[in-house]
């Protein structure tokens, strides 16, 4: 991925303490709930593994093969995605909340694919001013995709504002738990939605260096 390594461990932390968090909120009560928090868990710690920096400043041997692996994994869980579309007859999980974790299966899979077509220009790091793989994708494609998650993440995060009422607004995005009396500090539905936006701004990022 093009860009300083700084921002790619920044976005390494993130997705990993999402992931995380998705991890912890997959305890919780609700059938629904539990599959979109492991399907998120699962998005953010193959979004860290791919925002390591050390992957796509070695040779070009090095970064196409990593760019190999994350398209084999990403399409892996856009099938799981598309089973889960498929599969959940008992409606489970909103038709919002599945069709968003599958437009990030797929732009996932769409960047990964993109790096492992592109032509590795060179073999410095990033950050020494050497050339770094040719920038791969669709501009078209790209712009849609960034558009999408930067209206998502505006979107999910100003629900989560304060309203006049003096609390914030029910997120009733992908993540939000219901029916619960007592839900854990990892389980509330401004929780869901801060992961969500904290995904969204990832995906946006990465999007930018593909």
């Amino acid at each position: 991925m093009h860009g300083p390594a700084t921002v790619g461990w920044l976005l390494v932390a993130l997705c990993a303490v999402t992931g995380l968090v998705c991890v912890l909120r997959s305890r919780g009560p609700g059938c629904g709930q539990r599959v979109g928090a492991q399907s998120e868990a699962a998005m953010g710690f193959a979004m860290a593994a791919m925002s390591v920096p050390l992957l796509w400043g070695g040779s070009p041997v090095l970064h196409r093969a990593s760019a190999w692996v994350f398209t084999a994994v990403f399409a892996a869980l856009l099938a799981r995605e598309l089973w889960l579309l498929t599969a959940d007859r008992h409606g489970t999980a909103s038709p919002p909340a599945k069709l968003h974790h599958l437009l990030g299966s797929a732009a996932m899979t769409y960047m990964a694919l993109a790096m492992a077509l592109g032509a590795p220009a060179g073999t410095h790091p990033a950050g020494t001013g050497g050339h770094h793989s040719a920038p791969g994708g669709v501009p078209v494609v790209t712009g849609v995709l960034l558009a999408y998650f930067a209206g998502y993440v505006l979107w999910t995060g100003a629900r989560l504002l304060p309203t006049e009422a003096g609390g914030p607004v029910p997120a009733g995005g992908p993540g939000q738990l219901e029916g619960t009396r007592s839900p854990s500090a990892v389980q509330h539905a401004q929780v869901a939605a801060g992961c969500e936006v904290a995904m969204g701004a990832a995906m946006f990022a990465m999007l930018l260096t593909v």
